[in-house]
């Protein structure tokens, strides 16, 4: 039934389907202007993260401003003339910029120790370096030794500062009673403003490359940097994927329609497809940035499978006219190609149970791809061929491919090596599996020559570390309050508090802050950490090294102009809801780093060492919540792959009804997969976002050929009743359609080690390399275990 009615409404009336495919193409064309990239951070979050709304409460409770860093590393000394008139330049020239909110240099650090007057009168006056008189030598050795400043805006060795360049805050008003679509468009009006900003910034660094080097660093510099990458990759991927194909095809076929065919069926999907997501307005993301790429790689083999089998029926029967041709073709492939897209799309959907919204929309986004692939290479190529004449469709006929002829006979005269090497892989694969580890640097995300890697890793040895971590201190209810008769203790009310904060400073809060802060500070992972501590040294420090009493941190808290308590204090405690902040960054680039091992040793510390209430204390910030994703990544990956083991199984057994021949057909590609993750294990490479879709990306990829195999193996063996015979015939025939298929793929995926984002390097790269593996393991493998077994009977 609809064999009939595809024929007599598809094949039949080329015309009209083929006007049908342009309105549509051009219908989405229109929408693909709406097409819209995203690289914030907010695509590398797992949804519904209460450790995400959490991080948002703690910035808003401390003032956090999204800022930009740059190092300043000037080729003359720190503090010579010329260097700070350099570096004052820069940073007016900078603050002058419309967006920016304020620019923090080593040029505006209080100088509180250079002079010898009394302690109120240097905090009410104090001098920075820029200031005239001010003995430069001595300010910069204060601001060096400073427990605050020193791994912050300064460098241990004094030849690297940090020019701290914080953002206006731009919000969007009365956000509550916006539309999705009015919030969609603010953000991208973010975006741009964004990329405008850093272009500014980048153009005035530029203006200064003779006095020094300059790195730019920070999250919208990195945001607006992976824009570009994604941008870039799309070109270069969807460009060399493109011309590989024609390279292909030309190679395969030898015949300009054979290329021009394909081609379209690619072009219209990829354009559909792409109008598809701007209209439903989803965003690509770093994850998703190849789509374009694996869509005409897929739609390239659907195309390079129906193309072959109809030449192959065409010189079969050559009186038969091409519609003919053409509805034998399309009724002998339909049921293998429409079980690979469901086996592929069972693949892709697996991503959606992940939880790391990327990776789901990426398996929303290939299942779309597939379907719209599947419709365009049953519509528009039987369509074309049927504008052609029977002498235009026909190629030279070439001999046999003497690599699938190989394969053939390594099949049938030496099962016994096949078996012997595919328990070798399975064993190295079990060994490399065990090997996995999720444990990833985000700096290690990038290309040594680019520039976030050379920002972040300057930042990472010269001024305490990249990845935020913040520790909250909460406080109980009741506390305690210094007599300023008897230096002793008594109970006071939550009320007394709000009446006189300099109360709030009791010798049990502060030394519980030194202690965490202590603690933290001596751990090797750890670069700068700051907080209410550090300003307790830089007071004890500057009342001749005499500690201050708690009943004098509050007066002098009481008596600090507003100016330095809102920049000093102020982030690292908060009277008001009774706790305290540590702020810490963590050394990524450290050999070795571990960071679930040290997120779960400081909990286990905090508790058992500092012997705190796990009540009175609360890890938040950017290592939190990347920590986060990378173990749901191990999570991801068994279920992701159990889904697919268990879905393409049942679509074999419904495919085949028969429990042997299932078994076979999904074995080959079962052990390509997973013997790629034992490499990966085994050269030690820290699975990520991307490299942990390979595996059920290529099992579902890589399954299209065991049912082109099987399918075509049981339709020839009904013919001859020899197991070797239909062997031959397979190799010949479907074989060559598999090797010229798994070339396209295998290259393919090859181009994607141009890209500068080093997860989609090793994606294509392993994903290319699983392919080679599935499709010999196809040829050789299968073959062996259908002449051992005899699924079809004797």
């Amino acid at each position: 039934m609809l064999s009939l009615f595809y024929q007599n409404i598809v094949l039949k009336n080329p015309k009209s389907i083929f006007i049908l495919l342009l309105i549509t193409l051009l219908s989405f064309g229109y929408f693909s202007k709406d097409f819209r990239l995203d690289a914030s951070s907010d695509t590398l979050l797992i949804e519904g993260d209460p450790d995400l709304e959490y991080l948002k409460e703690v910035t808003e409770r401390y003032g956090s401003k999204e800022f930009l860093i740059l190092t300043y590393s000037p080729n003359e000394g720190m503090v010579t003339e010329s260097s700070i008139n350099n570096l004052l330049s820069l940073k007016y020239k900078i603050q002058s910029l419309d967006w920016v909110h304020s620019v923090i240099t080593l040029l505006d650090i209080p100088l509180l120790n250079n002079s010898e007057a009394p302690l109120q009168e240097r905090l009410e006056s104090f001098k920075t370096l820029k200031d005239e008189g001010v003995d430069t030598e001595r300010g910069f050795k204060e601001i060096l030794n400073s427990p605050v400043f020193r791994n912050f805006v300064i460098s241990e060795d004094g030849k690297t500062s940090g020019i701290i360049v914080y953002i206006k805050k731009d919000e969007l008003k009365d956000i509550e009673n916006k539309s999705v679509q009015e919030i969609e468009d603010y953000k991208d009006t973010l975006k741009k403003k964004n990329h405008e900003n850093i272009t500014q910034i980048r153009g005035i660094i530029k203006s200064y490359e003779d006095v020094g080097k300059i790195y730019l660093g920070g999250i919208p510099m990195i945001t607006d940097d992976m824009m570009s990458f994604i941008k870039s990759d799309i070109i270069v991927f969807g460009l060399g994927v493109l011309l590989f194909i024609i390279a292909t095809l030309w190679f395969i076929f030898r015949k300009l329609i054979w290329i021009i065919v394909p081609i379209s069926s690619c072009f219209f999907s990829v354009l559909i497809m792409t109008g598809l997501l701007g209209l439903l307005g989803w965003k690509v993301t770093v994850i998703s940035s190849n789509f374009i790429a694996l869509m005409l790689i897929l739609t390239m083999a659907m195309n390079i499978h129906m193309s072959t089998r109809f030449l192959q029926l065409r010189e079969d029967f050559p009186n038969l006219d091409n519609l003919k041709i053409i509805t034998m073709t399309t009724s002998k492939m339909f049921w293998p190609i429409i079980y690979t897209v469901l086996t592929t799309i069972c693949a892709f959907l697996s991503l959606v149970f992940s939880g790391i919204k990327p990776i789901i929309d990426f398996g929303w986004m290939m299942t779309l791809g597939l379907i719209t692939s599947f419709i365009i290479t049953f519509t528009l190529l039987p369509t074309l061929l049927s504008f052609m004449s029977n002498n235009k469709v026909k190629v030279k006929e070439d001999t046999d491919s003497k690599i699938t002829s190989f394969f053939g006979k390594i099949s049938i005269n030496h099962k016994s090596i096949i078996f012997l090497i595919t328990g070798l892989v399975v064993g190295l694969s079990i060994v490399g599996i065990s090997k996995l580890e999720v444990e990833n640097s985000f700096i290690n995300y990038f290309n040594k020559n680019t520039e976030i890697y050379k920002g972040m890793k300057l930042i990472d040895e010269k001024l305490g570390g990249t990845t935020p971590l913040e520790v909250i201190l909460k406080f109980p209810e009741n506390v305690a309050v210094q007599s300023k008769e008897d230096d002793e203790f008594e109970n006071w009310d939550d009320e007394g508090s709000k009446g006189d904060e300099k109360y709030w400073f009791t010798k049990d809060k502060v030394e519980k802050i030194q202690n965490v802060h202590n603690y933290l500070d001596n751990l090797p992972a750890v670069g700068k950490v700051l907080s209410f501590s550090s300003i307790i040294e830089v007071a004890t420090q500057l009342n001749n090294d005499k500690p201050l009493g708690t009943l004098e941190m509050g007066v002098l808290y009481s008596k600090i102009p507003e100016s330095i308590k809102k920049d000093i204090i102020d982030p690292y405690i908060s009277i008001k809801d009774n706790e305290a902040r540590i702020s810490l960054r963590i050394i990524d680039s450290q050999d070795g780093l571990r960071r679930n091992d040290l997120i779960n040793q400081i909990n286990y510390d905090l508790e058992n060492e500092l012997k705190l209430n796990k009540e009175e204390f609360k890890l938040a910030g950017v290592l939190i919540l990347f920590n986060n994703l990378l173990q749901s990544l191990f999570k991801s990956q068994i279920l992701t792959l159990g889904l697919v083991m268990v879905g393409i199984f049942a679509m074999f057994m419904i495919l085949f009804r028969n429990f042997k021949l299932s078994l076979i057909g999904v074995v080959p590609n079962f052990i390509a997969a997973f013997f790629i993750l034992g490499i990966i294990g085994l050269l030690g490479i820290p699975l990520d976002m991307m490299t942990i879709t390979i595996a059920a990306i290529t099992i579902g990829i890589a399954v299209d050929n065991s049912i082109h195999y099987i399918y075509r193996f049981k339709e020839e063996f009904l013919k001859n009743k020899d197991y070797n015979k239909t062997l031959k015939v397979c190799h010949s025939t479907v074989g060559v359609a598999i090797l010229n298929t798994s070339i396209t793929i295998v290259f393919g995926f090859s181009i994607l080690v141009f890209s500068k984002f080093i997860p989609t390097i090793y994606f294509g790269v392993f994903t290319g390399l699983a392919m080679l593996l599935a499709m010999i393991s196809v040829l050789t493998l299968l073959p062996s275990l259908i002449l051992i077994s005899k699924p079809f009977g004797k």
